[in-house]
């Protein structure tokens, strides 16, 4: 494991623990709610064993933080990243192509609540193409293990079709991420100082 991996592990199950505790003072928050989403979202990433596991607490971590506050539009990305999360691992295609549209309508409501984000409206966009790059990717053999000694040209392809599939997942943990990172930094911001007397 490289101490980058590492360094992003320790950090996250960090983000999920203080996230842990603050619910127990306060189930209400539905920002607390969202990073604590989101780092399971990062911890799904970093260990694909358990990253189903992972993928389903964020799930209903973020759904909680949507029924305390269903405009939440940060929480509503981080929802379509997980069930891209979702679709992305799954090996059968129906599954993954209702996934797929679970992603499409979280990523459109958080554009619809927050239309000038970028971020958002880059994930909607992919968020259409992403069924026919997983068909396409599940169809080079994407998805059975290893390429085939047969043909230099197919395992040409496959390591394409693979290095596309950690491109997009890098790109959905780098944003995951950084709203991971950015709301954790929010919480442990210092108090603004006291105005001057008058």
């Amino acid at each position: 494991m490289e101490v980058d991996s590492l360094d992003r592990i320790i950090f996250f199950e960090h983000a999920r623990k203080t996230s842990e505790a603050a619910y127990a003072a306060d189930p209400l928050d539905a920002e607390n709610l969202t990073r604590w989403g989101g780092a399971l979202l990062e911890l799904s990433q970093c260990n694909p064993n358990e990253s189903q596991k992972f993928i389903d607490e964020a799930v209903s971590k973020l759904e909680e933080a949507l029924g305390i506050n269903p405009t939440k539009h940060d929480a509503l990305w981080c929802l379509g990243n997980a069930y891209t999360n979702r679709a992305l691992i799954n090996p059968d295609m129906n599954e993954a192509t209702s996934y797929f549209a679970k992603a499409t309508d979280y990523f459109q409501q958080a554009c619809n609540e927050n239309p000038d984000n970028e971020l958002y409206q880059k994930s909607l966009e992919f968020s259409y193409k992403a069924p026919e790059v997983y068909a396409r990717f599940k169809e080079e053999g994407g998805m059975t293990g290893g390429p085939s000694a047969s043909s230099t040209k197919t395992a040409t392809k496959k390591k394409k079709s693979g290095d596309l599939k950690y491109d997009i997942l890098g790109w959905v943990i780098l944003a995951v991420g950084i709203v991971a990172w950015v709301g954790f930094a929010k919480n442990h911001m210092p108090p603004p100082p006291p105005p001057p007397p008058r």
